[in-house]
């Protein structure tokens, strides 16, 4: 997954507008309009950078003439102390942009440090990390492009790009075999019917019923290996539910093929990250 110029562009104007609104009241009183300035984005923790391109769109809306220089890639580790990127435009541009730029890297590199974090926890097993729906409303692709530069992956984008029959829809249709039978008969060419499951016996009757993909919701590890067992050459597996750095390589070791992680998108710290602003001269 990658972010587009648009979404970039339409994600960091909304930002700003949100921000600024009808102008930087402060610095339009302090600060002469025509001086200019250099700012060092950089690190104050380690952990792994994402953002950099929100960041530069943000000096860019505010001053045309502003130059960025990315010290790094999304993905890449950073040290306490390191920089991240230099910046050099409008006293005025640097100022106003600091926040919103500084929010979207510290939330992207926050998501993607600690995505990075279960990544490493299951390393050499089979089992992949994926990010859920549970993101900032508003900030969906630039959560899940934070998942990703992490080493994570996405689970869904959205709710029209993936069928997930959950416990509600369930309740809803009579059932998971009725719910699994009416989304395989209604479903577009080609898409995958996935269900969530928190027993044995809906793992059996969902797999009876032909579902391709199992969500195994809040299963237990030995649970889960069963299941993973049952479905093993019928359907993928997917672990979810009460995942956390302590417990993942455990879950990874059932046999399940991706792990699901909320936590990623709407429980990670942000990273800390500050810009020291200069007079150029």
């Amino acid at each position: 997954m990658t972010l587009s110029p648009w979404v970039i562009r339409e994600q960091v104007q909304r930002a700003l507008d949100e921000d600024v609104g009808s102008g930087d009241i402060t610095t339009e009183l302090v600060v002469a309009p025509g001086s200019k300035g250099i700012g060092r984005i950089l690190a104050r923790q380690p952990g792994v950078a994402a953002g950099l391109a929100l960041a530069e769109m943000t000096f860019f809306a505010l001053d045309e003439a502003a130059r960025f220089t990315a010290c790094l890639s999304d993905g890449d580790t950073v040290r306490d102390g390191q920089d991240l990127a230099k910046v050099s435009a409008r006293m005025a541009a640097l100022l106003t942009g600091e926040r919103t730029a500084l929010n979207f890297l510290q939330r992207m590199s926050g998501i993607a440090t600690l995505t990075r974090q279960f990544v490493e926890r299951v390393r050499g097993l089979s089992a992949r990390i994926a990010g859920t729906r549970k993101t900032a409303p508003g900030l969906r692709l630039v959560d899940k492009y934070a998942v990703q530069a992490g080493g994570g992956i996405s689970h869904r984008l959205g709710l029209d790009d993936g069928i997930l029959i959950k416990d509600n829809h369930i309740a809803a249709a009579g059932g998971v075999k009725k719910a699994v039978e009416l989304a395989r008969l209604r479903a577009p060419h080609g898409m995958k019917v996935q269900v969530e499951v928190s027993t044995l016996e809906e793992v059996e009757e969902a797999i009876r019923a032909g579902a391709d993909w199992l969500l195994l919701d809040n299963m237990d590890t030995a649970t889960l290996r069963k299941a993973a067992a049952l479905a093993k050459g019928k359907a993928m597996t997917e672990a979810s539910g009460q995942v956390n750095l302590d417990n993942v390589r455990e879950i990874a070791e059932t046999g399940v093929q991706l792990i699901s992680v909320g936590a990623l998108t709407h429980s990670a710290p942000a990273l800390d990250i500050s810009m020291e602003i200069q007079t150029a001269e």
